[in-house]
């Protein structure tokens, strides 16, 4: 490591360096990251891999730029996400067609999976995870479903779960 790096650092509480982290590094911080660290371990291991940097001027004005595209990106994602939760709170309800009982008793259940496949046939693209159901659902019926989308955002869909006509 030249001299010149050696200049940019800035030490912080205890002697520790002061870094500002490139890249996530696990159990010390995430990308844009202000740091401290031990000296051995900031001119030994981050800085050399190219897994932090000194938080000159520069590198604080490039990072203060970072986080203001990494908020613009996250806002349009939510953007996103409460757009799709609008389209799925508007779906009058999905049909779910299970063998069933004259009773209405499920020879087997319905979970995510079939939910999010009714979804994915409107065009809604959602994941098994996300699709909230304490238990499956064992009988016919109509079900409100809850959906997390992600970032605290919910919305809830209309399962009705039918018997499957049978085909003679």
């Amino acid at each position: 490591m030249s001299t010149k790096t050696h200049k940019h650092l800035v030490k912080g509480r205890n002697g520790n360096l002061k870094l500002v982290l490139t890249e996530d590094v696990m159990h010390l911080g995430h990308r844009g990251d202000l740091v401290e660290v031990k000296p051995g371990y900031g001119r030994n291991f981050l800085l050399p891999r190219g897994l932090a940097t000194a938080p000159t001027e520069h590198n604080l004005r490039l990072l203060d730029q970072y986080k203001q595209r990494l908020h613009q990106a996250l806002e349009a994602k939510k953007a996103d996400i409460r757009s799709l939760a609008d389209q799925v709170s508007r779906l009058s309800g999905i049909a779910i067609e299970a063998k069933a009982t004259p009773e209405g008793h499920l020879y087997g259940s319905v979970g995510p999976a079939e939910i999010v496949s009714g979804l994915r046939s409107k065009g809604m693209v959602v994941e098994e995870a996300m699709v909230r159901l304490e238990v499956p659902i064992k009988e016919t019926g109509l079900f409100a479903v809850k959906i997390n989308l992600g970032y605290e955002i919910e919305t809830e869909v209309k399962v009705a779960v039918v018997p499957v006509m049978e085909r003679r």
